[in-house]
């Protein structure tokens, strides 16, 4: 990885309905510009992610989606109006940003949620995406939320009891999304951040056979950060992130002519590598890297893949 730099511009973008977005920019001025997409939904930015590119060949841009980061209002306060952030809200404030920072075309780079958002901007927008660099290919249907909040419950069966019993009343073929999803918006503090522990518990475990317990990169979290997180996520995934069921896939035939690269490990418990597969197979011209050691987590096997391939695009 690059050495860790400082961005020479910053901002909150007025995106309207109260909400304003955290960006910045860092590397070359005059370089290749490229948008880091964080996942989530409600992770925030991270300074690491400046590093996967070469600071005097690309214009490094990174973003706070709604609600998460440094952006506000944050989805942790509960007064904050949860009905303005949307897919389509981010669509649109991505948008806002590239008019803003007076780019034409920009390489989109990022993974898990961000992997969503990339191929729903993309689809929307192909003309101004020069090219793709994907690490844990997701798309958010309702069956692959159901898969990551149930169906992989099988190899964590203990775990997944407590995550289940944090949501009362919700039976095991329930809506346990939809569950927490009302209990961010309960008024009891005390309520709310215990359902932003259980969730955030049960995404460390399926993520603990990467990180073998050594550190929970959910649970961990400051308590802000932790409920904007959870709050945004249960929001998103209870709506289906406001998509038609597959439409991702459907409408990916958008992408041809966008240069993709997909990385995806085999080892990826949250997000089998099945999806990876059926957006390579449905993109044309895409090249799918599967990480044989790699899980969802970006770890070096991971970016021993990103890396090259954003050299390769930097020109």
């Amino acid at each position: 990885m690059f050495p860790p730099i400082e961005p020479y511009e910053t901002g909150l973008l007025d995106v309207g309905d109260g909400n304003h977005v955290h960006w910045e920019v860092s590397g070359n001025p005059g370089g290749k510009p490229a948008l880091v997409v964080h996942g989530g939904p409600g992770s925030g930015s991270s300074a690491g992610t400046r590093r996967f590119f070469d600071p005097a060949r690309y214009r490094i841009v990174l973003f706070d989606q709604r609600g998460c980061g440094r952006s506000t209002p944050s989805a942790a306060d509960p007064a904050t109006d949860m009905r303005h952030n949307t897919t389509e809200h981010l669509i649109a404030d991505m948008e806002r940003l590239r008019v803003r920072l007076g780019i034409d075309r920009w390489l989109l780079h990022g993974g898990s949620w961000g992997s969503t958002l990339i191929l729903a901007y993309a689809e929307r927008h192909p003309e101004r995406v020069s090219e793709i660099v994907i690490a844990a290919v997701t798309m958010t249907r309702r069956s692959d939320t159901d898969w990551l909040y149930r169906g992989v419950g099988r190899f964590f069966p203990a775990e997944w009891e407590r995550f289940l019993a944090g949501a009362p009343g919700t039976p095991p073929d329930g809506d346990v999304v939809g569950a927490y999803a009302r209990l961010m918006e309960h008024p009891d503090a005390a309520v709310r951040e215990r359902a932003a522990a259980d969730w955030c518990a049960w995404e460390d475990a399926v993520l603990s056979g990467e990180t073998k317990d050594k550190f929970r990169p959910y649970g961990d979290r400051p308590p802000a950060a932790r409920l904007a997180f959870v709050r945004i996520c249960a929001h998103f995934f209870a709506h289906g992130a406001w998509l038609e069921e597959g439409v991702l896939l459907r409408e990916a035939g958008r992408l041809a002519g966008i240069p993709g690269v997909l990385i995806h490990g085999r080892l990826d418990l949250g997000g089998p590598l099945r999806t990876a597969w059926e957006l390579h197979r449905a993109w044309p011209g895409s090249e799918l890297i599967v990480v044989e050691e790699g899980g969802h987590l970006a770890t070096s096997v991971t970016r021993e893949h990103v890396l090259p391939a954003l050299d390769r695009f930097a020109g």
